[in-house]
């Protein structure tokens, strides 16, 4: 029986062709270390969160006191509350050990002297935010001593009583705020690094499989027995679940041991559906752009020449993620970044970011998908046509025009 005897659905063909290339990648050394590498990176990564934030039980600044200026520690814990910055205090005995504290980094500043005015000692700067605080703390020790001066019985109590139940009579925002927090933010931009390393490097195989499968002729010996799109659409689905395991073992191990570790604060909810958003647009996003890569691929038979085939479709993947961690981190509502989250050929690695940011309306979230998923047909339908005008082709380059035109 020959190659064109052989009958099989188009289904069958393609799941053939998935299963020979989830096989090939996956029982490979180098897929292996590699995903093995990424999921440490990620456990490295937690644990040097968790060393920085565990020193001082999270807060934002730790300040040692002498024990003459004992008297400071609550106000200036207090103070900083009122400004919005945590501060540990930490008792010391005397200014030498105070110092060494200061050169080993188990402190930020050091108080010393005496209660009556704000003295202190860093080891190389003062931290912008620690010094605003320290600034409002001395103002109202300033305060608190002019006040005894003048003879007012209990009169610093009172004072002090009185600027403690002092706060802004807030009105309601004329828009309705941003619901992120820094972690979602890191997060956010996170799942756009892992979908723009994923596209990169699995999309790009997909176009060094084709030419890999075009120069051995082994296209040949496949083509006798399916249809060109049905290779095409095999090898995009075997190499998009390649890089969807790696995907969920990064995604997983990295929201368990944040969580596990108490480095992740937020919602176990929260972090959850970041993970599920970013499979859902790392999908979304592979299968968009391999498509595309796997019609380029076909234009030329040299691996060399594979990135500078794929590069105009590799532009708009990097354009999304240039924006994305460039203008997002400063500007969460940015309506550049907003406007181009929602357009197809960016909102793999833009949208992803701002959900995990929270903030989007549902509306965006669900139109970005539509437009996503409406236009993968209509690249289905044009790289098949590429891929089949073009992939029997050896030697030069095809032109993308002759490969859209022939018959």
């Amino acid at each position: 029986m020959t190659g064109s005897d052989v009958q099989m659905s188009p289904l069958s063909a393609v799941g053939l062709v998935a299963g020979r290339e989830i096989s090939t990648r996956v029982n490979s050394k180098a897929y292996r270390i590699t995903t093995l590498v990424m999921v440490l990176i990620i456990l490295a990564m937690t644990l040097v969160f968790k060393f920085l934030s565990g020193g001082s039980g999270g807060a934002d600044s730790t300040v040692g006191y002498v024990p003459a200026a004992a008297e400071l520690a609550k106000p200036l814990v207090a103070t900083g509350e009122s400004i919005g910055q945590k501060i540990a205090a930490q008792p010391v005995a005397n200014q030498s050990e105070g110092v060494a504290k200061l050169r080993d980094g188990s402190i930020d500043a050091l108080l010393v002297q005496d209660a009556k005015q704000i003295h202190v000692q860093v080891k190389k700067t003062l931290d912008a935010k620690l010094k605003n605080t320290l600034s409002v703390l001395s103002k109202q020790v300033a305060l608190n001593q002019g006040i005894e001066s003048l003879g007012v019985p209990d009169g610093v109590r009172k004072v002090d009583q009185a600027v403690a139940g002092a706060k802004v009579d807030e009105l309601p925002p004329l828009e309705k705020p941003y619901d992120y927090n820094g972690q979602q933010l890191v997060l956010g931009i996170i799942a756009g690094v892992l979908i723009y390393l994923s596209l990169m490097i699995n999309g790009q195989s997909v176009a060094q499989g084709v030419v890999e499968e075009k120069t051995s002729r082994v296209v040949e010996l496949l083509l006798s027995t399916i249809k060109p799109w049905q290779l095409m659409a095999g090898k995009v689905l075997g190499i998009g679940t390649v890089g969807l395991i790696q995907m969920l073992a990064i995604g997983i191990v990295g929201v368990a041991s944040g969580l596990g570790l108490g480095v992740l604060t937020i919602s176990v909810n929260a972090a959850v559906g970041t993970v599920v958003w970013l499979i859902v647009w790392y999908l979304l996003g592979f299968f968009m752009y391999s498509i595309v890569f796997a019609a380029l691929g076909a234009l030329v038979s040299r691996q060399e020449d594979v990135g500078g085939a794929t590069m105009p479709a590799l532009m708009f993947v990097i354009a999304g993620y240039v924006v994305g961690i460039s203008i997002l981190p400063s500007n969460p509502g940015s309506t550049l970044a907003e406007v181009l989250s929602v357009i197809p050929v960016f909102a793999p690695t833009l949208m992803p970011m701002r959900l995990a940011m929270g903030g989007v309306p549902v509306w965006e979230a669900v139109l970005s998908v539509g437009l996503v998923m409406a236009l993968i047909p209509a690249l289905i339908w044009l790289a098949a046509r590429i891929y089949r005008n073009a992939v029997m082709r050896t030697g030069a380059k095809v032109k993308l025009r002759d490969a859209l035109s022939a018959a």
